[in-house]
């Protein structure tokens, strides 16, 4: 493998860990949304 193969490669990798990280921390870090308590409607 060349130089620019390993080059194309690792940034290819960086990307795509960047948006999955990006991603998982929007999700884990998205403040709860209240939920109706269908016990309390009837």
């Amino acid at each position: 493998m060349n130089a620019d193969a390993i080059l194309m490669m690792v940034g290819a990798e960086s990307i795509i860990t960047a948006v999955t990280v990006y991603f998982f921390w929007r999700v884990l870090t998205m403040p709860k949304k209240k939920e109706p308590d269908s016990y309390s409607d009837n």
